[in-house]
């Protein structure tokens, strides 16, 4: 059985093959225990969004494979009051859902202006997470986890150092699929190499 990880608490997991096979392409986010768990009513996850609110505002970024591993996508749109300022989208023959999520987090920083404050949004919250609570640590320890080697490496560098130098921007996380507009949209982008 392949193992998957987790977008919101970063744990590998598994599936039966029989629901895999049900299900072919699919490729699941969740972990049970994350799927499950209901939030409080009122507050915000950590580090996310009011789940009320659908923001206007922001840089908004996606990016998957299909398998996983296997050919992804990613895609990035900076929209300023419902209107879109930029966009961009790219494809990658052979990778993760994590690296897809990490490259467009560094695109992100492509299109926004320097010196112009925006919240940039992922509904990846591993990704999140990797950049504002863990990288600061690996960095201090030569680029180590404790538990292993820092996965995808060369993006977390790059994505962490591009945060790092714009402290007018702010990274959170998004929860994804429920509606949110520009979550969405980002998410069409990173789908869009398999239509091209």
């Amino acid at each position: 059985m392949p193992d998957f990880i987790c977008r919101d608490c970063g744990d590998s997991f598994s599936l039966p093959q029989s629901v895999l096979d049900r299900y072919p392409g699919w490729v699941p986010k969740q972990c049970r225990s994350c799927r499950d768990a209901k939030p409080t009513t009122g507050t915000a996850p950590s580090g996310g969004t009011n789940a009320d609110a659908d923001p206007t505002t922001g840089v908004f970024t996606d990016g998957s494979s299909v398998p996983n591993p296997g050919p992804g996508g990613w895609g990035v749109v900076y929209v300023v009051d419902d209107e879109i300022i930029a966009e961009r989208h790219g494809h990658d023959p052979d990778t993760t859902n994590n690296r897809m999520e990490l490259t467009a987090l560094l695109a992100a920083l492509e299109v926004i202006p320097t010196g112009t404050p925006v919240t940039v949004y992922s509904d990846s919250n591993l990704a999140v997470r990797t950049i504002t609570e863990w990288a600061e640590g690996w960095e201090k320890r030569g680029w180590k986890r404790k538990s292993g080697p820092v996965e995808n490496l060369d993006l977390v560098k790059q994505v962490y150092a591009g945060y790092k130098r714009r402290p007018e921007l702010k990274l959170k996380w998004i929860k994804a699929h429920v509606g949110f507009r520009w979550n969405e949209y980002a998410d069409a982008l990173a789908a869009r190499w398999r239509e091209e």
